[in-house]
């Protein structure tokens, strides 16, 4: 079995998935903070007792402390388990979750006012471009695709003056819809961002 797993984001989502592919159970929830306290009391009740044989987590970019949480988790349980540990974009698994064909953008909210961007093809999918961090402004001055999807995408649409913003979430479930490509990546955090603190100078 495989369990993936993001807390990047508000949602807390978790899925299990048999050797097929098969969707065996699949858990939700949203919250503006908490994922630490949430999360393994959510995998003991998606799991029920059974252990997975392999791990997938988001890897970000989004909250720096929830973005953390998942992936301490997920390399406690792969230590745990003995198992295999493969990181996911989890824009990518946004864009997976969105209904329909053709380009596909996933703006998140970041820090400093700025979004979390990054434009997609399907069918198959592919990144278009590498996640970057930028204002809601520039943003608009790249991203073409008429639909985009995430907590940053009413911002991003109303920058740019077009397109359809749908206000959507990454769900595990999801996860395997991904092209191995975005799903093996190493289970380490994207930040897609320079850290607020800075070292001091000498």
């Amino acid at each position: 079995m495989l369990l993936a797993l993001d807390t990047a984001t508000p949602a807390c989502t978790a899925a299990l998935f048999d050797a097929d592919g098969m969707l065996l159970a699949h858990a939700d929830e949203v919250m503006s903070r908490g994922h630490a306290e949430k999360l393994m009391p959510l995998l003991d009740r998606l799991l029920d007792g059974r252990r997975a044989d392999a791990i997938l987590v988001g890897c970000g970019p989004g909250s720096f402390t929830g973005l953390r949480v998942g992936i301490a988790a997920a390399h406690g349980l792969a230590i745990g388990w003995n198992v295999p540990l493969t990181g996911l974009s989890t824009l990518a698994l946004i864009a997976a979750g969105v209904p329909g064909d053709g380009p596909v953008a996933v703006a998140l909210t970041g820090g400093h006012g700025e979004l979390f961007v990054q434009q997609f093809d399907r069918d198959p999918m592919v990144a278009v471009a590498p996640v970057v961090s930028l204002s809601p402004a520039a943003a608009a001055a790249v991203i073409d695709a008429h639909l985009v999807a995430g907590s940053g995408a009413a911002a991003l649409v109303a920058a740019r003056g077009f397109g359809q913003a749908v206000d959507a979430l990454p769900s595990a479930a999801a996860a395997l819809w991904l092209p191995p490509s975005l799903r093996t990546l190493a289970a380490r955090p994207v930040y897609a961002r320079a850290p607020d603190a800075k070292p001091k100078a000498a």
